[in-house]
């Protein structure tokens, strides 16, 4: 897969998210994981597993279901289920973060390191940036792309922000009502574009 197929900008655990498409699913296999790990190294903890096993995309898929359950309750302005809060706690718990004091030759330094199987690790670092997302006041302002066909979610800078991307979902939107407006009943080609 080319990683340039992720949607990616948003906050990890949003990105996170959205790998999940109205289209499919992007982590399918531990290669798709590992292509996605490989795109938001700069963002994790620790160095992401360079080959992650099934049991390790297994934990990432809980992680993602319980943020996207707390999120589709956010959405729909309801109690996020106590089960999938839960669920984020556990997977931080499985490898809790400590703190380690290290001398750098001139001064101390502190580390966060997480103990357990490169997986587990994973999974409480990807359980962690959810919760950063949730606490984060930002969340009020979370959408849901208004393409019909997408299912992405963003929180936008912008208050007139609609779409995940402006350039793919905005831009089919445009060429959607630029031919409604002027070729009523007839369908755009695909890749039309209107500036």
């Amino acid at each position: 897969m080319n990683s340039a197929a992720f949607p990616v900008g948003e906050q990890l655990a949003l990105d996170l998210v959205n790998t999940r498409p109205a289209q499919g699913d992007l982590l399918s296999t531990p290669d798709q994981l590992a292509d996605w790990l490989r795109q938001q190294a700069d963002r994790l903890p620790e160095n992401p597993p360079e080959y992650p096993t099934t049991e390790a995309l297994r934990q990432v898929w809980q992680v993602r279901d319980h943020i996207s359950t707390v999120l589709e309750a956010l959405l729909s302005h309801r109690r996020p289920p106590a089960a999938a809060l839960h669920g984020l706690a556990d997977a931080q718990s499985a490898a809790p973060a400590v703190r380690h004091l290290v001398w750098d030759g001139t001064a101390l330094t502190a580390t966060v390191r997480r103990s357990g199987p490169s997986g587990t690790r994973l999974a409480a670092a990807l359980a962690e940036a959810a919760v950063d997302l949730l606490s984060d006041p930002a969340i009020a302002r979370l959408k849901q792309c208004e393409a019909d066909d997408c299912v992405l979610l963003f929180i936008p800078a912008h208050p007139r922000r609609r779409w995940c991307s402006p350039q793919r979902c905005g831009n089919r939107v445009r060429v959607a009502r630029y031919y409604d407006r002027h070729h009523p009943g007839k369908i755009p080609e695909t890749g039309s574009v209107i500036d």
